[in-house]
């Protein structure tokens, strides 16, 4: 078995309502699984012990949690901006092939189409609209990939590159201005 990671599945937002209710910005395409009642989820910061989901609803597409222990505004007010994270085997992938965990997505060589060797992945930041690849080009400078398939048409995780489709503008900005 490999060494788990560390993999974000949530940040904890705004309390909801006074008895101890957090929305989460949720990180993972694995909600159900990772937020099912019972989990427990490590922290960062770190609380002793973590957080362990109570329960769970959906409101306003907001996922809203309850912690054990956690009944009232205060308590949910101090683990804003807490982020949820949970350990995986390195060796373990989404249950959708098509999806990825950070970690197998960070370090790995960018290249064009065309073959031409841009950099590499840098960091995955999760933006409300899509996920974003930030690609530090080899002359040091980053540039931000949205992660979709028409942009970035080719992961291959074991050969430790992803292929970018170079459209004017995405990966030299600069060019436009």
């Amino acid at each position: 078995m490999a060494d788990p990671v560390r993999v974000e599945v949530g940040r904890v937002g705004r309390p909801h309502g006074i008895h101890g209710e957090v929305s989460v910005t949720v990180s993972t395409d694995e909600p159900a699984r990772r937020f099912a009642d019972g989990t427990a989820l490590a922290t960062n910061p770190p609380l002793p012990g973590g957080l362990t989901v109570q329960s769970t609803r959906w409101h306003s597409g907001r996922l809203l949690v309850q912690f054990a222990g956690v009944t009232d505004r205060g308590g949910a007010e101090r683990l804003r901006g807490t982020t949820l994270v949970v350990e995986a085997d390195l060796g373990e992938s989404p249950e959708d092939p098509e999806e990825y965990y950070d970690h197998q997505l960070v370090g790995l060589a960018v290249r064009t189409t065309g073959g031409q060797r841009i950099g590499h992945v840098a960091e995955v930041l999760h933006l409300p609209g899509q996920d974003v690849l930030a690609v530090r080009r080899e002359d040091g400078r980053e540039v931000l990939v949205p992660f979709v398939t028409d942009l970035v048409p080719e992961v291959d995780t074991l050969g430790g590159e992803l292929v970018v489709d170079p459209r004017p503008g995405l990966l030299d900005p600069e060019t436009l201005a």
